[in-house]
């Protein structure tokens, strides 16, 4: 697993590397350059909803992962787990018109259809990652005398951290990858280029929104990979 999670970070740097090199060759670099400002002002808008909505996908996710984890869960888990796969079956362009037409144009829908888009790999990593934890684990932690929740927050989740992280990477890069489609409704970022671009048939506006959205999932990527690295302990980061 951490061998393929390696190769398909070197893919996506390579991948942009050598479309980097092609737009130099093909004598589009001018043409992106033109559209600078916008870059950097789009790019602003593309990091605020891919932030708030990711930030939110975990600060609901997690909780109702660990909430399903538990023993008194156990019938229901998989049942209220299929209710969240929704989100995930119904493409997020269906997601986020649906949303229009409750919460109109603009941030709230976007905000909305990326947050619901982002919440299954959460809330089933957290939840497959606690139910992993090794029950010899969680005994030896009774026999001490451990209430329930230091278990929790003593062995479990340390012991289920690079699991959930996982989901939490996952769920950034389809947020990252989709916030493109919030400018269909009034959401902003770097959509506007890539839509506009293709409407236009003009690929320097196009590359100019496309080659940023890449190198935003290939930089969200890489840093949380260095996050899963660096702040999951030792001893249960097979990372390390």
């Amino acid at each position: 697993m951490t061998q393929s999670l390696g190769m398909g970070r070197i893919a996506s740097f390579f991948l942009v590397f050598a479309l980097g090199i092609w737009v130099s060759a093909s004598g589009l670099t001018e043409s992106i350059a033109m559209y600078w400002d916008d870059i950097v002002y789009l790019t602003k808008q593309h990091l605020v909803l891919v932030c708030s909505s990711g930030f939110a996908a975990i600060l609901i996710g997690v909780p109702v992962g660990v909430l399903l984890s538990r023993p008194s869960m156990e019938k229901y888990a998989e049942s209220i787990m299929q209710i969240f796969n929704v989100g995930t079956t119904i493409p997020t362009l269906a997601v986020v018109a649906l949303s229009m037409t409750i919460l109109g144009i603009g941030f709230p829908p976007a905000f909305f259809g990326l947050f619901v888009a982002s919440l299954l790999p959460i809330i089933r990593n957290t939840y497959a990652g606690l139910l992993t934890v090794p029950a010899h684990l969680k005994e030896a932690a009774t026999g001490m005398g451990m209430t329930r929740q230091q278990i929790l927050w003593r062995v479990e989740l340390p012991n289920a951290l690079y699991v959930i992280f996982s989901g939490i990477r996952t769920a950034l890069a389809i947020n990252v990858g989709t916030t493109p489609l919030a400018f269909l409704i009034g959401g902003g970022g770097l959509g506007e280029l890539i839509f506009t671009g293709i409407d236009l048939m003009d690929t320097g506006m196009l590359l100019a929104g496309a080659i940023p959205t890449a190198a935003l999932a290939v930089a969200v990527d890489f840093l949380m990979g260095q996050a899963q690295l660096r702040l999951i302990p030792k001893g249960v980061n097979p990372l390390r």
